[in-house]
């Protein structure tokens, strides 16, 4: 049974972290490693953490200052000593057999990216819709982001033998990491099971429009290194399948 080590940013989320932690202590699948990335420079969280984790393979790794999910979660890849990545952000929660399905999935079919359908909540848990996975290739992720974060096992090697990572950036950053790995010619591979549920918090960065437009621009100009126009065309197209999805949901 392999390592698994499960990577969390944790910025002022309080409310629901407790409950995201669970939902990784309770899994089935027993040989894992959790590391939280605490990015806050205010440390009362920092001791309600301590409090809750007393696991031996729950370790806390504390910025100096704050360097937004993309870094913390790049800080968690290189302290990390699985053989497989997976990754939760601190409001989202796991089913208890996650990654035991998961990572029989990725085994059984010799796979070294995949993701899992998800459903979506308010902060409330009421549900909002679902995303149903499916397997991706570079050009189908250009039209469209439809990987969850809190979806993804990754094989750690890809990232080191890469050198690639998650981009500095306010939102968008984990599209930079899919592109990439995509890139590189390997698929991310869907599957069809909801595994995870995503929790949709109003006044997060993520739900900010704008701040997703500006970020979906620098995804495609500065790290897939597009044209001016085919960056603000590749913007156009994500924002439609964005509405798409929207009115779908």
């Amino acid at each position: 049974m392999e390592l698994v080590s499960v990577i969390m940013p944790y910025y002022k989320k309080k409310s629901f972290v407790e409950r995201s932690i669970n939902s990784v202590l309770r899994q089935s699948y027993k040989n894992y490693e959790l590391i939280i990335i605490y990015d806050d420079k205010n440390l009362e969280d920092f001791f309600f953490l301590k409090k809750i984790l007393k696991r031996k393979n729950c370790r806390i790794l504390l910025n100096k200052k704050n360097l937004g999910a993309g870094i913390s979660r790049n800080i968690g890849i290189n302290a990390a000593r699985g053989k497989y990545l997976a990754f939760i952000d601190a409001d989202d929660t796991w089913s208890n057999r996650k990654l035991e399905k998961q990572i029989t999935f990725m085994k059984k079919k010799k796979l070294s990216a995949s993701h899992t359908s998800y459903k979506i909540t308010n902060s409330r848990n009421k549900f909002l819709g679902y995303r149903t996975a499916r397997d991706l290739d570079y050009k189908n992720l250009l039209k469209s982001c439809d990987i969850g974060l809190s979806t993804v096992i990754v094989k750690k090697k890809i990232l080191y033998e890469n050198n690639i990572y998650f981009a500095d950036l306010k939102t968008k950053e984990d599209y930079v990491l899919w592109l990439k790995i995509l890139k590189l010619g390997i698929k991310f591979y869907g599957l069809q099971i909801l595994l995870t549920t995503r929790k949709k918090v109003k006044n997060s960065l993520s739900s900010s429009n704008l701040q997703k437009i500006k970020d979906s621009y620098l995804v495609y100009k500065k790290y897939m290194r597009f044209s001016f126009l085919k960056s603000l065309f590749s913007v156009f197209q994500l924002s439609l399948f964005f509405l798409w999805k929207y009115i779908k949901q």
